[in-house]
């Protein structure tokens, strides 16, 4: 048995926010609850409500530029920036610019519906 696994056909997850969602390992994809890694691209006024998740999220920006809201601080990350925001944090994620955000995002544990904790907008 090999003890690697190339992904090459990523989850897409189904969005109604023009939103680009390619779970690459993860619950979605291969069943991990340890790790998520994704691929995404947010739209220009792209904007999701806020939310306390129950996971750690790192964000690798590749492209764009992509704004955090996170207690009371505005943070905003250009392409070759990262960010850990722990878990157990408010936060808001937005793209308010007028270029595509393309971003990696790694959550610890795996990024779940059951742990975002998303707040009704």
């Amino acid at each position: 048995m090999k003890k690697y696994h190339i992904q090459k056909s990523p989850f897409i997850v189904p969005t109604t926010d023009g939103k680009l969602i390619e779970e690459h390992f993860g619950l979605a994809t291969d069943g991990n609850s340890n790790i998520s890694i994704a691929y995404m691209v947010a739209p220009p006024g792209w904007s999701e409500p806020f939310q306390t998740p129950g996971f750690d999220e790192y964000t690798y920006i590749i492209k764009g530029k992509k704004q955090f809201i996170i207690d009371d601080d505005i943070v905003i990350l250009e392409a070759g920036q990262s960010i850990k925001i722990e878990k157990n944090t408010r936060v808001q994620y937005s793209n308010p610019f007028t270029e595509p955000c393309e971003y990696i995002a790694i959550c610890t544990p795996a990024f779940s519906m059951d742990l975002v904790n998303r707040e009704d907008s």
